[in-house]
């Protein structure tokens, strides 16, 4: 730019020359520069884009996995009565412990039945009588001392001598309160002496050797719930785990929280599990023993679908996949990875299909 503003009058000639070969190096000399500074800077570009990424990858192995989701509960008592008299009466005897157990058959409370006990002994003297008469009339017919006939209406009465007999024993039966089953008799309601009616209750019963679990789940699961689905039941702050078996489930969703209710049926080991505690309940649908599972956080969504990276021969490739089964941490893959594929787990948003990649952490 000087040798532009010099003067063109004060310049001879050679003098002339002189600047124009100088304004010509100094042309020379700054396309040489800018050309170097340009050839720096590509290959600069290339060598940074052929390093390796280092990532974490995982060998992929079949694994056990079961689908499975948690619901809550209330515990139900394999069988419940109510212990009420069928008459009413006078409460004459009281033969049970609150809370204790009873076995099938024991009587535990006995009403007034004295009147009926009186009547019974007049139907055993009566039908005694009746069973003589109809020995002797038996004996007759066989030598054809008795037509048919009159021997019939002997019979006949021995035979109605014997059913008014069997009526007096059940109203008899009726004043007592026998135990229906094994179990667990809860509190008492009524004591000795008190008068009782069919709308009196005298204790509960239960048998709690085995229990039941009541639970409700989403109407999605209605057709993958069946009888025979494997449960899984905690109780209160336990952290032991009880086993048990979907044994019903109900034939239709309700409409109001559109879920399906079910029973299970399991044990209880000592007794030590309560009717109508709150249950925490673990459903598994299904378990299948050879599954791929991977990460949640090595799937990438895409507008088609889904897919991963794994790493072949140094380099990053893209796979589709189709998902399957999905729990807090882990997904299973359907299709798109087989046994001892490398998953590449981290580094995802800088890696690119082909882009070369180094392990630095390998995980079974």
């Amino acid at each position: 730019m000087y040798i532009a503003l010099v003067d063109r009058t004060l310049l001879t000639g050679r003098s002339m020359i002189l600047v124009r070969v100088n304004a010509l190096l100094l042309i020379v000399a700054v396309l040489t520069v800018a050309g170097c500074g340009s050839s720096d800077s590509r290959t600069t570009g290339r060598t940074g884009g052929g390093e390796a990424l280092s990532v974490e990858a995982i060998l992929i192995r079949p694994q056990p996995l079961e689908d499975k989701f948690y619901t809550t509960g209330t515990l139900m008592a394999n069988e419940e009565v109510e212990l009420r008299p069928e008459v009413s009466g006078r409460v004459m005897g009281v033969y049970f412990e609150e809370g204790s157990r009873v076995n099938d058959g024991d009587v535990l409370l006995q009403m007034n039945d004295r009147e009926l006990q009186a009547e019974l002994k007049r139907k055993q003297l009566e039908e005694s009588l009746a069973a003589q008469e109809e020995s002797r009339a038996r004996a007759l017919h066989e030598i054809r001392g008795i037509s048919q006939e009159e021997y019939d209406k002997v019979l006949n009465t021995l035979n109605l001598k014997k059913a008014e007999r069997d009526v007096i024993e059940s109203q008899i039966a009726k004043t007592r309160i026998v135990a229906p089953m094994s179990g667990v008799v809860g509190l008492r309601y009524v004591s000795e002496g008190s008068f009782v009616s069919p709308t009196s209750i005298v204790a509960t019963m239960q048998d709690i050797d085995t229990l039941k679990v009541e639970f409700s789940v989403p109407e999605k699961y209605a057709g993958r719930l069946a009888s025979g689905t494997r449960i899984k039941v905690t109780v209160g702050n336990s952290a032991e785990a009880i086993r048990g078996v979907v044994y019903a489930v109900e034939s239709k969703v309700e409409q109001t929280t559109r879920t399906l209710k079910a029973r299970a049926v399991m044990a209880n080991p000592g007794g030590s599990l309560i009717p109508g505690s709150f249950a925490r309940v673990e459903i598994t649908l299904q378990r299948i023993d050879d599954a791929i599972v991977i990460p949640t956080g090595a799937i990438l969504p895409e507008l088609e679908g889904e897919r991963v990276f794994v790493c072949e021969n140094g380099r990053a490739r893209s796979v589709p996949v189709t998902t399957g089964i999905r729990t807090e941490r882990s997904i299973q893959i359907v299709e798109g990875l087989k046994p001892n594929d490398t998953l590449i787990a981290t580094g995802l948003l800088q890696v690119a299909d082909g882009k070369p990649v180094q392990i630095s952490k390998l995980t079974n």
